[in-house]
């Protein structure tokens, strides 16, 4: 069971949350922090899980609202993959592995973390806001047809482009890790 936060960690947290979201206004024009505390106050589960997307480096920042379900989206704004790496893609990947297991997977660490991996027009929508990933790359949710064959994919950004490759699920690479997203 992950363990409480305590009202300075959560006031820490919102207080970085929203010096970010100030600072980098060009991701989520239009939109007042005001109205998007309110919501994280009366959703302390996912206060949890942006403190877990933090305390890993992965400088969660909001940048979408959807008027429909009324949910803003916090994505892993950092530069480069988020301290979370060197993981397979899912269980199913690290589990089929028989030497040099990682630690553990995206899927299941995200889980964990009450968010999930990026797809990929959500990661192209990221690269539209800033350039990230030019020195890393991350897993993104990976279509069921490519997975059930035995791959995964991962996307980053070189030559001021966003490509999207394939590798087996259980492969993991010191530079490589996921990007989450969350809905409050």
């Amino acid at each position: 069971m992950k363990k409480k936060l305590t009202p300075e960690q959560i006031n820490e947290l919102l207080k970085t949350l929203k010096t970010r979201f100030e600072k980098n206004m060009n991701r989520h024009k239009d939109l007042k922090w005001d109205k998007i505390q309110q919501k994280l106050e009366a959703n302390p589960e996912k206060i949890r899980s942006l403190y877990e997307m933090e305390i890993t480096e992965g400088e969660p920042d909001v940048v979408d609202y959807d008027k429909k379900t009324d949910e803003y989206s916090f994505v892993d704004c950092s530069p480069e993959s988020p301290k979370r790496r060197s993981l397979c893609y899912d269980y199913q990947a690290w589990n089929a592995r028989k030497a040099n297991k990682p630690e553990s997977n995206a899927v299941d660490t995200a889980k964990e973390m009450g968010i999930e991996l990026l797809t990929e027009e959500q990661y192209r929508h990221l690269q539209e806001l800033g350039k990230f990933d030019q020195k890393t790359s991350s897993w993104i949710k990976t279509p069921p047809q490519i997975r059930e064959l035995g791959g995964a994919v991962f996307c980053d950004r070189r030559y001021n482009t966003v490509f999207m490759y394939h590798n087996g699920a259980d492969s993991y690479y010191a530079a490589r890790g996921f990007r989450g997203i969350l809905k409050v």
